[in-house]
């Protein structure tokens, strides 16, 4: 599966950034997409995860109301859509599929993109 993440860069605090990940998994709509992101010497961090029907939606604390995750399943992709941007918000993002087809279990990322870096400015 190759997944290629779109959409980063810098933004002022209080900006918005859309990120959009492109999957070349043909069953696509069989799997939960989730983001992650790490900061600079932090570990890599759970942001949001979509079930494969977009009926169960998760966030981390730090993002909810802030964050929205969505997913195309005709065009194979899943955007985070990013308001109100915080500067602790700055860290490369990565795009990822779940393990298994119709899980039902927590997210458990199967394979990863290459990350878009976004960078938010006081």
């Amino acid at each position: 599966v190759q997944l290629v993440e779109s959409g980063g860069g810098l933004v002022q605090a209080g900006g918005s950034l859309r990120l959009s990940c492109a999957a070349s998994e043909r069953t696509f709509s069989r799997y939960a997409m989730g983001w992650f992101r790490q900061a600079p010497g932090k570990e890599r961090e759970f942001v949001a995860s979509i079930n494969w029907s977009g009926a169960r939606i998760y966030y981390v604390d730090s993002v909810k109301g802030r964050f929205t995750i969505s997913r195309d399943n005709a065009k194979n992709t899943v955007d985070l859509q990013m308001n109100s941007l915080k500067p602790e918000d700055t860290a490369v993002y990565y795009c990822a599929i779940d393990r298994m087809p119709f899980s039902s279990a927590n997210f458990q990322p199967g394979s990863w993109g290459q990350g878009t870096q976004v960078i938010v400015s006081t």
